[in-house]
């Protein structure tokens, strides 16, 4: 048995965890940029208790909040002009995961000579400067993973960045910033998390340390299955769902992700359709493509979410979504000749697909 196992991020989490460790915050210094959306930072309260904590440990806030969803490097380089200009000592991200993996580039870039459109080609010689990270969804686990996710309008799609340097520094993750969350986006954030927990758990690249990990989040997300199709959003179930999401980030930060998020990428990019939601809709016809490869770990999959076969999880996520888009046939056949492109997540897949197994993976889950 050989593995390694890395996370240098400091986690506080519960409820409150903001409020009872933001003596932290003067880790990152004493002049932080603050990167955000329009409003999620602000609707949930996460505003107001930064700029309490600002006036009780002497941080001054420097604002970046025009991150949208699906950001690309112009909206980093944008929130990099501001750390620049405002001579910033730190970068803390606030929100969902757009906001998150903004502010990562926008911390590594900080002290490296490397344009924002040469990020997935550029070295970085020089540590980044400190990085925070508060989430205020429970779906991409950015606040424990190396990863930025961005459009890039030139590949027609979003693609994955990876460095070391992308580890925040400290992440509070608190529960009470997603109780506002509306049902859609708590659907749509709820099955990016377990598609990072199953894809883990399937991955070539797991671990006996990301397997405990994968198995807890599955299990937290099983017993939480119902109330999200109910809408039966308890606190508990909301610190559940944070928790299992925080794990399934653990995961991918050590197996990273595979050809599922490859294909949810082209339905994001090309339809619009939210990150998690796109994972969702390839769930279950992708796991009928591995199974064969790893059958048993498919089987413990669905009994950690409490449904008798993969039919059952089909018809779950039908329930809980509304239709996929329309793709044309002539689309679909781009992407998975596009996905094909995709080395890395092709190799750690648990079975590795060709092109036909990639079309019928799109034309199973989109008809």
């Amino acid at each position: 048995m050989i593995f390694r196992y890395y996370l240098p991020t400091r986690l506080f989490f519960g409820w409150d965890a903001l409020k009872r460790e933001g003596g932290y915050l003067k880790s990152l210094g004493s002049r932080l940029l603050v990167v955000m959306g329009p409003r999620s930072a602000r609707e949930c309260g996460l505003w107001d208790d930064l700029q309490n904590l600002g006036r009780r440990y002497g941080i001054e806030w420097i604002i970046y909040d025009r991150v949208r969803a699906n950001p690309d490097l112009a909206a980093v380089k944008e929130g990099l002009e501001v750390a620049k200009e405002e001579k910033v000592e730190g970068v803390l991200g606030a929100g969902g995961g757009s906001p998150l993996d903004v502010a990562k580039a926008i911390a590594l870039l900080a002290n490296n000579s490397v344009p924002p459109e040469n990020l997935y080609e550029g070295d970085f010689p020089n540590p980044p400067l400190p990085l925070g990270a508060i989430p205020t969804t429970a779906g991409t686990g950015s606040e424990v993973t190396p990863y930025a996710v961005f459009s890039l309008h030139h590949l027609k799609t979003k693609r994955g960045f990876a460095h070391e340097g992308c580890f925040p520094r400290v992440a509070w993750v608190d529960p009470r910033y997603t109780l506002t969350l509306s049902r859609e986006l708590t659907i749509d954030t709820a099955l990016d998390a377990l598609s990072h927990a199953v894809e883990g758990y399937l991955s070539r690249r797991a671990s006996p340390y990301s397997d405990i990990l994968a198995r807890e989040a599955l299990r937290l997300w099983g017993k939480r299955r119902e109330q999200l199709l109910e809408g039966d959003y308890t606190p508990e179930f909301r610190q559940d769902l944070l928790w299992a999401s925080t794990l399934a980030g653990m995961v991918i930060a050590h197996t990273r992700t595979t050809v599922l998020h490859t294909l949810g990428h082209y339905l994001t990019y090309h339809k619009g359709t939210p990150h998690g939601r796109a994972n969702g809709y390839f769930l279950a016809a992708y796991l009928e493509f591995v199974r064969p490869a790893v059958e048993a770990r498919v089987g413990e999959i669905l009994a950690a979410l409490r449904l008798r076969d993969l039919l059952e999880l089909r018809d779950f996520i039908r329930e809980l979504l509304p239709p996929p888009p329309m793709v044309e046939q002539g689309e679909r056949e781009k992407w998975a000749r596009m996905a094909l492109t995709h080395t890395h997540a092709l190799e750690l897949t648990a079975r590795l697909p060709q092109y036909r197994d990639l079309l019928n993976i799109l034309e199973s889950s989109l008809s």
